[in-house]
């Protein structure tokens, strides 16, 4: 990835309740491209790219200063999330013979579970910034100790963000532990194309090169298959508009009340990295291609967002805006959802001399 520095700058975001200052760091190439990151959360805030007529706007919903993001109605507007990100089945795993307790704060169809690290999760933590203005990027330092919100180990990790001339941003998180535990670092953006946030998502057009995806229980827990997609609304291998399909009996989209599912991804290219999603919205002609070098990726529709949890002070979105339902989809590269308890998963487990690496690249143009 070839990279020219354009402008880096820092501001401050707000204070916690607890009196420490959250701050905004700004990356910017040589196109105009602008991206917007905090140490709250290691949190991409905003993400500034042309349309087909060059009209610059914000792709991400979120919020314009930390209270927002800190505050109790956020549904983890690009956060990085975890230790944990995704559900495990009710906050229990064993490893090593050893059992462990996780909190469960989500209960999807009346079932408890585990989700995105837990109730303080990496995304309600203040993170150490590194700014690398020479390299157009970012590195935000978090460790974990060990017993943090039930898993074992103190876990030291790095997340950079980088953004290059060729108006593709990589979002890298590098983990080490010093006992074994678990780990599936998540980054929860939720994207609208047209720059438009109170407009619907479901005109935007998805490919998902996956032939294969991970059924679920009423509680959104993978039931261990790794189902077909053909001849069913869960197919993405051809480009199809997200809304064409939603209404369709089946259970899978009756269980989550629309898209939130794993898809099962191919095998990472020579260079690390599979393309596991292409999004266009054919309105503004915006196209977000989107790499990986993980074994899933998620695909939310913003089935639960409510305008009325954007109400009052410091709960209303950018500008006042109160989202609404289906405003927004999130592509959550990962390992798949309670690997700890499904021994047929990829596992997410993490040793001692160890290197855990999630990469994303996300590649924009407009068409």
């Amino acid at each position: 990835m070839k990279s020219r520095i354009h402008a880096f700058g820092s501001a401050t975001f707000g204070q916690l309740l607890d009196g420490r200052e959250a701050h905004i760091y700004t990356l910017i190439n040589q196109n105009g491209m602008k991206v917007l990151v905090s140490d709250y959360g290691a949190t991409l805030v905003s993400v500034f790219t042309p349309d087909r007529d060059g009209e610059i706007q914000d792709l991400l919903h979120g919020y314009d200063s930390v209270d927002g993001y800190a505050g109790s109605t956020n549904p983890y507007f690009g956060n990085s999330v975890g230790r944990f990100g995704n559900r495990i089945c009710a906050g229990k795993f064993t490893l090593d013979g050893k059992d462990y307790i996780l909190a469960t704060n989500n209960d999807p169809g009346g079932v408890s579970c585990h989700l995105h690290g837990g109730v303080d999760g990496f995304n309600r933590r203040l993170w150490a910034a590194t700014p690398k203005p020479e390299e157009n990027a970012i590195t935000f330092t978090y460790v974990s100790i060990d017993g943090e919100e039930g898993y074992p180990g103190t876990l030291t990790t790095h997340v950079t963000y980088q953004l290059n001339d060729d108006n593709e941003l990589s979002w890298t998180a590098v983990a080490t532990t010093d006992a074994s535990t678990i780990l599936n670092i998540v980054q929860h953006a939720y994207w609208n194309l047209s720059g438009d946030h109170s407009t619907t998502i479901n005109d935007h057009v998805l490919m998902l090169r996956c032939d294969r995806y991970l059924p679920t229980n009423e509680g959104l827990i993978p039931t261990g298959e790794l189902a077909t997609v053909a001849n069913t609304p869960m197919d993405f291998t051809q480009p199809t508009e997200l809304g064409a399909r939603l209404n369709q009996k089946f259970e899978a989209l009756e269980f989550a009340g629309g898209y939130d599912h794993c898809w099962v991804l191919e095998q990472p290219d020579a260079n690390g990295l599979v393309l596991a999603a292409r999004v266009k919205d054919p309105k503004s002609g915006r196209v977000m291609e989107l790499h990986t070098n993980q074994v899933g990726v998620q695909f939310y529709g913003g089935n639960f967002l409510n305008p009325e949890d954007f109400q009052g002070e410091f709960a209303s979105g950018k500008d006042g805006l109160a989202y609404e339902f289906r405003t927004a989809l999130c592509l959550e590269t990962e390992g798949f959802p309670d690997a700890p308890n499904q021994a047929n998963f990829p596992s997410t487990v993490l040793r001692p001399g160890e290197t855990y690496e999630h990469r994303m690249l996300y590649r924009f143009s407009a068409e």
